[in-house]
Formats: C-alpha cells, structure tokens, sequence
C-alpha cells in the first residue's frame, strides 16, 4: 500500500471536527427549545396538583380540629351541667343532714308539746314539790291544741308541697334548658357536618373539574408529543436517505478524487471515499497470499518438529522400558539365589541340629561330671 500525502487543511482531525460540527448542528434542530416549550410545563402543572393536595389537607386538618374542639366544648358543657348538678345534691344532702343532725324536733324547747313526748319529759318529781317557774302547761291553754296541731300540719304540708312544686318547676326547668342546649349542639353539629358535606361536595367537583382539565392536556400533549416523534422520524429517514444515497456511502472514487495541478496524481479525500484502486488491492491480495505461504511453511515446519519430539520420546520411552524389564531380570535372579543360599543355609542348620541332637542321646553325661561342670562353671 502506497501512502498518499493530503495537504494540512484535509487532515484527519479536521474531518472528525467536521463530523462532530454537523451532528452538533443536527441535534439542535432535532431538539429546538422553541418547541418544547410550546407545549405542557409539567413542572408548573405537578406544582399546582402539590399545592392543591397541600391546600386539601390544611383544610381537612382545619376541619378535624374543628370537629375537637367542637367535642370538646361539648363534653367541657355536659361536665359543667353534672358538676352543678353533684353540687346542688351534695348542698341538699348536707342542708338535711345539718338538719337531722342540729335541728332535730327533740332538741326543741316545746318538743313535749310538738311531738307528744309529755310522757318522755314529764319530771319525777313530785307535783306538789315544784314551783310556778316549773310549770309548762297553764290552766287554759290546751283549748284546741288538737285542732290548732291539724291546722299545723296542714300548713307544713302545704309547705312542703310548695317546696316541692318549686323544686319541681326548677328541675323541669334545667331539664328543659339541658335539652335546648343538646338540640341547639345538635344543630350545631348537623349544621357542621351538612356544610362539610357541601365542602366535600365542592372539593370533588373542583377535583374532577382539575382532573379532566389535566387529562385534556396531558391528551393534548401526548398529541405534541406522538406529531413531535413523527417529525423527528421523517426527519431522521431523510437524513439516512441522505446519507445512504450520498457519494461517501456509495463509494464513489470520482467524488472523492481532488486534481492538485502540476502534473501530479490527483489526491483521494478519504473523508468522502475509503475505497481502493486496483493497484492497492493487487498489493493487499499479494502480501495476503504471501502471508498465507509463510503461515503454511511455518505450520509445516512445527509439523516436522513435533514428528521429531514424537520420534526422539518414543525412543527414550522404550529405552526406559528396556532398562526397567533388566532391572527387574537382575531383581529375579537376584532373589532367586538369595533363596537358594537361605536353602542351603537351612539344610546345613537342620543337618547340625539333627548332629547335636544325636550326640547328646548318645553320650549322656553322670552326675559327678554335672556337679564339676556346674561347680566349673561357678
């Protein structure tokens, strides 16, 4: 391959610089700022559905503090009432206790008169024995004492009976003010809970009326959006029809080709063409081919090594296997004549035990020789 000089103005670097100029150009007409902007601000619209749902629960928050206070005004009232109410029993049970205990009729100074206790009172002493100072009932005064004690009677049961229509007419009348005050509560609360209600009933219509204003525009946008990706694709197949179709995907050598004058061979710009004269293809298939001759001698010659390591190892494999069978020749025999001489050996002990052993039943020593030998021996 021949190397081809380009001028500095057509360098490599310059046509990536190029390259990348054009796409930058490219991006910034597929992704105009005009055109996103014209369509939904999601930002804003997602601030506006925060805000909503924040504004939504400050109200219920309001409502249900609302709703305690309410309760507990209510029940602050109901205990106010039972309070009195103790109150006023407690002071009615203490006044009859006091009563009952400091004012009793016995303890009074005419109780003899009163309560018939002329018996109780009457002294011990004898009548004739007692002063004026003692006397307690007068000639004269008992004329009508029975009806003067009806009439008596009588008045303190009218009384009594005052009283108690009076206690009666102001029970009746706190139980009637007890009951305005719940139905008045009563009101109040089904006043609250109906205006709730309507609050409610507002609050869903502006949600649904929020909601098909969102859903209308997020349908508008997905419009934007689906008439945006049909642009961008109409305009990225043009842009591939371009490029298929233009000389640099083509291959076309005349397009690529700049006359420099002078006589000289025109230069080829491989920015618009990369690909190659007869001439550079005849050199490339011929280095190939050389390459391709060179790869077979070198694997034909790794064959004949190889061939050779096989042949060299074969060898000194059977020379091992030679010199192991020797081994094992020489380890036989070996063992065979240690066997031999153990048999001889063998032979030799049992012929001088069967000696030793006939000796000594053929010679058998007296007691005399024993008792020098031992005696000897010590």
């Amino acid at each position: 391959m021949y190397k081809v000089d380009l001028p500095v103005d057509q360098t490599v670097e310059q046509a990536v610089e190029r390259r990348r100029a054009a796409e930058t150009a490219r991006k910034s007409r597929v992704f105009n700022t005009r055109l996103r902007v014209m369509g939904l601000d999601l930002d804003a619209l997602n601030q506006q559905v925060q805000e909503k749902k924040h504004q939504q629960d400050m109200e219920k928050q309001r409502d249900q503090s609302f709703d305690k206070l309410r309760k507990y005004q209510d029940e602050a009232l109901l205990q106010q009432n039972m309070d009195e109410k103790e109150k006023r029993e407690a002071l009615h049970i203490d006044l009859t206790q006091y009563w009952a205990t400091h004012q009793r009729v016995e303890d009074s100074r005419d109780a003899d008169l009163k309560c018939g206790l002329k018996e109780a009172f009457k002294s011990t002493i004898p009548e004739s024995q007692l002063g004026p100072a003692s006397m307690q009932i007068f000639q004269g005064e008992g004329v009508g004492e029975k009806q003067m004690k009806r009439e008596q009677m009588k008045r303190t049961e009218r009384d009594l009976q005052v009283q108690m229509d009076d206690n009666e007419r102001r029970h009746m009348a706190a139980k009637h003010r007890e009951m305005l005050l719940s139905r008045e509560l009563v009101h109040k609360d089904l006043r609250g809970v109906q205006q709730a209600a309507l609050e409610e009933e507002c609050k869903k219509a502006a949600r649904l009326a929020l909601d098909n204003y969102n859903n209308a525009l997020a349908v508008e946008r997905a419009e934007k959006l689906k008439e945006q990706h049909r642009n961008e694709e109409r305009e990225n197949l043009a842009e591939m029809w371009h490029t298929m179709t233009s000389d640099m995907m083509t291959e076309c050598a005349e397009a690529a080709e700049r006359h420099v004058g002078g006589g000289k061979a025109p230069q080829v710009l491989p920015d618009r063409w990369k690909g190659m004269s007869p001439e550079q293809l005849r050199t490339i298939h011929r280095e190939r081919e050389e390459q391709r001759l060179e790869r077979q001698r070198q694997r034909d010659a790794e064959k004949l090594q190889e061939a050779a390591w096989d042949l060299q190892l074969l060898k000194l494999s059977r020379e091992a296997e030679e010199e192991e069978r020797r081994a094992a020749d020489l380890r036989r025999e070996q063992r065979i004549q240690m066997d031999q001489y153990n048999m001889q050996l063998t032979r030799e002990q049992q012929a001088h035990q069967e000696y030793l052993n006939k000796k000594l039943y053929t010679n058998k020593p007296t007691k005399d020789y024993f008792y020098q030998f031992n005696t000897s021996s010590r």
